[in-house]
């Protein structure tokens, strides 16, 4: 009796070749002997599909099954194709199902690849960033030859191609298993999967088209950048195998510590220690931003401890946008810890003349920016 050629893959008697291979695939993935070990009844599947993908795909085999005869039947006249099936375009289509390509070929590598991005850290002061600037750095990358100029060549000729896999990039071969013949197939050791080599490979980089270099470079740093942002650098990365395209270089920002100053987004934040009279009383005093230049801060009259000072427009600068952060002053009130003897007359009189009296804080009193710092 003849084999039902068609319900073995699940398809129509109509079905189009591509109907006919995409059935296939589905059975050759889920039956095939490498994800079911020592099952004998998948491998039977995968031997049955194999051999009606075979025969549906012949043209002549196929008339003969659409007539009611099994071309695959040495009894019917019509001699097979092999063990299983694995004769012919068969063992094509398996490799096909695996791989993605006719016969089981790999696409082949290009002898010339991109070339890998780099990263560099640098360190840059709370300053630098605020006005921006130029930084010199020294990078150690991958450069084009300047012997081959990227060729690999000696003489700069265009690679050959490669005699072992006949320029494929790859080689089979044909190994027994339970299931017949079967071929396999590895990239070429000559030319690495390429199917090109050089023939004369230069002595300068050894046919790779670039070596190891030490280059110097500016960078260009904008004003406001803070710390872990990156800059790109389009072009300056490592050049690829083969003399192939530069990658980028990414040159990363770690901000040192400031002095003085502390930033907070946009914002630079400063302690100020201000006398116990000047915050009662009022009083304006310089302190220097970060540039070096004297800027006033007024403190107003009844000034408390932990009090912020605020001034709009002097922080750093907005990245990505125009105007800067604020400068925020937090105040300290310093009480004298010696007290000479007008000193302590003064204070007393004060004190007699007011009616204050110590009392308990509230909890939430005195949660500063600079204690949420700590707290960190």
């Amino acid at each position: 009796m003849a084999r039902d050629y068609y319900g073995i893959l699940g398809v129509d008697k109509d079905a189009t070749d591509a109907d006919i291979k995409k059935a296939y695939r589905k059975l050759a993935l889920k039956y095939h002997p490498d994800r079911n070990p020592d099952d004998e009844e998948a491998a039977e599947k995968f031997r049955e599909a194999s051999q009606a993908n075979e025969v549906l795909l012949d043209p002549e085999k196929r008339r003969i099954v659409d007539m009611g005869g099994d071309p695959m039947d040495p009894a019917g006249g019509m001699p097979g194709g092999g063990f299983g099936g694995f004769g012919g375009g068969g063992l094509g289509d398996v490799f096909e199902a695996f791989f993605g390509g006719q016969g089981g070929g790999r696409q082949r590598r290009s002898r010339v690849q991109p070339g890998a991005d780099a990263l560099l850290r640098i360190s840059l002061g709370l300053d630098e960033a605020f006005t921006g600037v130029r930084k010199s750095i020294t990078v150690d990358t991958a450069v084009l030859c300047d012997v081959c100029e990227g060729t690999g060549s000696k003489s700069k000729s265009k690679p050959q191609v490669c005699g072992t896999c006949n320029g494929t990039g790859e080689i089979q071969q044909v190994q027994r298993s339970f299931l017949g013949n079967v071929m396999t197939s590895r990239p070429c050791p000559t030319c690495q999967g390429t199917g090109e080599i050089i023939p004369d490979p230069c002595d300068n980089c050894g046919g790779d088209g670039r070596v190891r270099a030490r280059r110097d470079l500016t960078v260009n740093v904008p004003a406001g950048i803070s710390d872990g942002m990156r800059i790109r650098m389009a072009g300056q990365g490592e050049v690829g195998p083969g003399g192939g395209p530069s990658g980028d270089l990414y040159v990363e920002v770690q901000m040192d510590t400031h002095p003085v100053y502390q930033r907070e987004g946009d914002d630079l934040h400063l302690n100020v220690s201000v006398p116990m009279a000047d915050a009662a009383l009022g009083t304006d005093f310089e302190v220097e931003d970060l540039l070096g230049e004297p800027m006033t801060l007024t403190v107003d009259p009844g000034t408390q401890p932990a009090q912020e000072i605020r001034v709009e427009g002097k922080g750093m600068p907005h990245l990505r946008g125009e105007g800067n952060g604020d400068l925020v002053a937090h105040v300290h009130v310093s009480v004298p810890t010696k007290l000479d003897r007008r000193s302590r007359e003064l204070l007393e009189e004060l004190r007699d003349h007011r009616s204050d009296d110590a009392k308990v804080a509230d909890a939430a009193e005195g949660r500063g920016f600079f204690s949420r710092f700590r707290r960190r």
